[in-house]
């Protein structure tokens, strides 16, 4: 049995994307999963000035020791202007000044959605390339598009071709773990 990690690389309250991760992992038997919601993990922008004042803050060392202590993760990421936000951008900045291999030996099923017809896919393919250097592996992707025709609360997935690519990225996900 894997213990699993998952979050929305997001800080709304009302994240599309904490939903798709709260769906996904409620599909996930036979594995103990976690979720955190950064909505509620208050992070400043990072500057070497912050860091070397006041160091690194206690949410902080909490989210990379859980990282760290989970064997699989699943993580969504919300796209602005075709690249990851900058809040996700600064999450990942301060992490890895903690630990540059925060991610290491982790199996990460990478997801993204949009209420676009792109699905946030310019997000996804800039994580999924920064991944690897701070040591996690990408076993499976997933994009949803137009989250509000594609998505119901209470249902998950209702578009057929969409939730068969998302449960053959889960499987991929779950087999590699």
């Amino acid at each position: 049995m894997a213990q699993i990690l998952a979050f929305a690389g997001s800080n709304s309250s009302s994240s599309i994307n904490f939903k798709l991760v709260q769906h996904t992992i409620s599909l996930i038997d036979g594995h103990t999963t976690q979720s955190l919601n950064l909505a509620n993990y208050p992070f400043p922008m990072y500057s070497i000035d912050m860091e070397k004042n006041k160091g690194f803050s206690n949410s902080l060392v909490e989210l990379k020791n859980d990282i760290q202590k989970a064997d699989a993760l699943v993580l969504s990421v919300n796209e602005h202007n075709s690249n990851p936000s900058a809040f996700f951008k600064n999450v990942l900045d301060w992490l890895s000044r903690i630990d540059r291999k925060f991610f290491a030996d982790t199996k990460i099923l990478l997801m993204s959605t949009s209420g676009g017809k792109r699905g946030a896919i310019g997000a996804l393919e800039v994580v999924a390339n920064m991944i690897p250097r701070f040591g996690g592996e990408i076993v499976a992707t997933f994009s949803l598009p137009d989250f509000s025709n594609t998505f119901e609360t209470g249902t998950g997935i209702i578009d057929t071709e969409l939730k068969m690519a998302h449960e053959k990225a889960l499987e991929a996900f779950l087999e590699s773990i």
